[in-house]
């Protein structure tokens, strides 16, 4: 069967203020960046040429409205956002550190985002995803919980190919155990999973990273390809016994690292669409991480996200 979508995620979409210098009173300026996990791998899947649709929620708001049109201008399918009438879109104040690492305050106690529910979850756009994706964010509470849940069984029933980015933000879990276990359960139903080094050390324990993957991938032998980023010092790639490590573009200029992971991820998805998970070569796992790890440099030279994904042609002159 012909699928209409390359890939499909739920989740997020929210705004994220990020630091943009001082006001002339002294006081510190936040630029309105519209972001949230799935909808920035949407954005930069759609920058490479395919053709996406998301799920989720927002508030029927100023900023409810400037994120759908953000998907749209961005070419995003966004048929299956839908707007809460009572509660407010989720909001992020992000604060970056000197070295570009960020500090995450949410206001979403609840947030539109939280909102939707199993009977909204859109079954014709799952089962007609080659890849469907999906991260922890929509798992850490009800109603969106169960509506993720159902998404990733009507897409594994569709035969599409499960993506899973745990997306770990500790100050959105009331308990971490309820974290590892909603992370466990996504690790489970996954066949690519992008980790980031944080997030492997929270699951495994560890800090070597080929012993957390063999951990990740002796627990879960569902998964086909896992990645697992480690910011400025580079990425890791694990499929079929094969293994691959290439370093960080450390090229300047980065301001914050913002929707790096999420560049990469889609990177990662927009390869999997082209080359498939049979058989992935040691030669072919470095080269899907360099063109990812070149993406994902771009986005650290901009602020926000969706707004920020790089040209193709951008990333192959990085490339060359």
């Amino acid at each position: 069967m012909e699928r209409m979508y390359d890939v499909v995620a739920l989740g997020e979409m929210l705004i994220d203020f990020t630091e943009n210098g001082l006001s002339g009173q002294g006081n510190p300026l936040f630029e309105a960046n519209p972001g949230g996990a799935p909808c920035n791998v949407l954005a930069m899947l759609q920058k490479l040429g395919r053709k996406t649709a998301f799920i989720g929620k927002v508030g029927a708001d100023g900023f409810g409205r400037m994120l759908r049109q953000t998907g749209l201008d961005a070419g995003i399918d966004m048929s299956g956002l839908l707007a809460d009438q009572k509660v407010h879109t989720t909001l992020a104040f992000v604060q970056t550190a000197p070295d570009g690492d960020r500090d995450f305050s949410f206001y979403r106690d609840p947030g539109a985002d939280m909102m939707l529910t199993t009977e909204e979850v859109p079954v014709s756009l799952i089962e007609n995803t080659k890849i469907f994706h999906f991260g922890t964010l929509s798992l850490t509470s009800e109603p969106v919980r169960a509506a993720t849940v159902k998404a990733v069984a009507l897409a594994m029933a569709a035969g599409a190919v499960v993506s899973f980015d745990p997306n770990l933000r500790p100050p959105l879990w009331r308990d971490l155990e309820d974290a590892r276990t909603a992370i466990d359960w996504g690790l489970s139903q996954a066949e690519v999973v992008k980790i980031a080094d944080n997030e492997l050390e929270f699951m495994t324990g560890q800090t070597d990273f080929d012993a957390g993957a063999a951990m990740i991938l002796k627990a879960h032998p569902n998964i086909r390809l896992l990645n697992v980023t480690a910011g400025a010092d580079g990425s890791y790639g694990y499929s079929g016994g094969h293994r691959a490590f290439v370093p960080a573009f450390k090229l300047g200029g980065t301001i914050e690292t913002t929707g790096a992971g999420d560049t990469f991820c889609a990177s990662v998805l927009n390869y999997v669409l082209d080359r498939g998970l049979d058989g992935l070569t040691e030669a072919e796992l470095t080269e899907m991480l360099r063109f990812a790890n070149a993406a994902a440099y771009l986005v650290t030279t901009k602020k926000g996200a969706i707004r920020s994904m790089p040209e193709r042609e951008q990333i192959e002159e990085i490339l060359d």
